[in-house]
């Protein structure tokens, strides 16, 4: 076999790669002699189907798969044996060569090569990046409180339906004149929203009704959407469709939502047992909780500003119509008009994983074990906080976090996103960064420029 390379430009080759017959030769032989053993085929035992008739069955076929497998791993093999850094994957080039399987016992093949350009680049304190800070105010700390009453609020008891209760009873389908119809659909056990209903005719007939009562209404006018009344009725979307709206409501109960109410209660169920003692412990802790969820927010902004500057730095120039080629051929839901039209993001994204690796490597920064580990308890934790469980045993993040790292994909995204702080880390140790204090508002309008 032989494989050489002819460079095109700085940032594009093609790899030409001859397949001899001495090459591939035992390989089709050994399958071909595996085929023989297991084949059935009528009037031959197993095992002693002559091989002259196997390989007319399967020699071809054979052929192409094992030919195909060895330029695979021949070309990758030589692409890291020389240190050829490429990006996406090699493209055979469609014109210049016919493969004649049938015929042919050399074979010729050439692949496009789109080059990785070489990153030089350092950071320095020449650098500047600027680092927003965002400022808590009283709207956001209410807005924050609000949120969290709401979150750990309950529905209770009330004697007569308003505007926005919930209504749990049963409904009934009914005639014109309020009867019950036989064999109609009845359903137990049912919740309605009031304040979900889109007619304000119907939600005004329950108000003022309350336990025991009786309401007549038309559950399509209440509820147009036909997948909602299906979900209602527990009946299918079609026959939902179909249906003549007038139901009777029999009211089993009233309950409306309430907000908690600040107290030892709300603050055991929001921070575990005796953690928040009063108002104003618990204005202290949504406050740290309010500046950690801003400082996330300031790390990706100051994530994208690092990208922008170091790309514009690098001046990195890319093999761009092989890149589109390459995206249309690899992916089929792209064409050629949806990457031309979106290129310039695919294309700083190249730009910024080529910066990416080049100082991950140049500053030795790696992600161990036990650094994933930890990354993986901080998003189970957040997940579990979501759900308004912040008192977390540590084994159950622990469970948590090592089932994430035991999926492959999962655990890859953890690393990477381990490596980019780590990154971010350091460059905000070598480079200029210039604080700056900023609204909510202002820095929501950083993102529309």
């Amino acid at each position: 076999m032989n494989i050489t390379k002819e460079q095109q430009d700085k940032l594009n080759a093609i790899l030409s790669v001859k397949v001899e017959k001495s090459d591939y030769e035992q390989k089709v032989d050994t399958v071909l002699k595996d085929y023989r053993r297991k084949a059935r085929v009528d009037g031959f035992r197993p095992g002693k189907v002559p091989m002259g008739l196997i390989r007319k069955m399967y020699f071809t076929p054979v052929l192409v798969d094992e030919v195909n497998k060895l330029v695979s791993e021949s070309l990758f093999n030589y692409l890291k044996e020389n240190d050829v850094r490429i990006l996406g994957e090699p493209l055979a080039r469609k014109e210049e060569q016919s493969i004649d399987f049938e015929n042919d016992s050399e074979f010729n093949f050439k692949f496009d090569l789109g080059l990785a350009p070489e990153v030089n680049l350092e950071v320095t304190a020449k650098d500047k990046i600027p680092y927003y800070k965002i400022k808590v105010d009283k709207k956001q700390l209410n807005e924050y409180k609000d949120s969290m009453l709401g979150r750990f609020g309950e529905f209770v008891n009330v004697e007569k339906a308003g505007k926005d209760e919930l209504i749990k009873g049963s409904l009934v389908k009914v005639n014109q004149d309020g009867e019950e119809v036989k064999d109609g659909i009845r359903v137990e056990e049912v919740s309605m929203s009031l304040d979900m209903m889109k007619d304000d005719e119907q939600k005004l007939l329950f108000s003022g009704a309350g336990s025991g009562d009786e309401v007549i209404f038309d559950v399509k006018k209440a509820y147009p959407n036909d997948t909602e009344v299906a979900s209602l009725l527990r009946i299918d979307k079609d026959q939902a469709a179909l249906l003549d709206g007038s139901f009777k409501c029999v009211i089993r109960e009233v309950l409306k939502f309430e907000k908690a109410r600040i107290g030892q209660e709300f603050f055991d169920k929001a921070y575990g047992e005796g953690k928040v003692k009063n108002e104003e412990e618990f204005e202290k802790r949504i406050t740290e909780e309010i500046e950690a969820n801003y400082e996330r927010e300031s790390e990706y902004r100051f994530m994208i500003d690092t990208r922008e500057a170091l790309t514009k730095k690098a001046k990195l120039e890319l093999p761009v119509e092989f890149l589109k080629r390459w995206m249309v051929e690899s992916n089929e839901q792209l064409t050629e008009a949806q990457v031309d039209a979106d290129f310039d993001k695919y294309e700083g994204d190249f730009k910024w994983q080529l910066i990416k690796e080049h100082l991950l490597k140049q500053q030795e920064i790696k992600v161990e074990a036990e650094e994933a580990l930890a990354a993986a308890r901080e998003i189970a934790r957040s997940q579990y906080m979501q759900y308004g469980l912040a008192d977390i045993p540590e084994e159950y993040l622990d469970n948590f976090a090592k089932e994430m790292l035991s999926k492959p994909e999962e655990a890859r995204r953890i690393h990477e996103q381990r490596a980019e702080e780590k990154l971010m880390a350091y460059v905000k140790s070598t480079a200029k960064v210039e604080d700056k204090e900023i609204s909510s508002e202002k820095f929501r309008k950083l993102y529309e420029k």
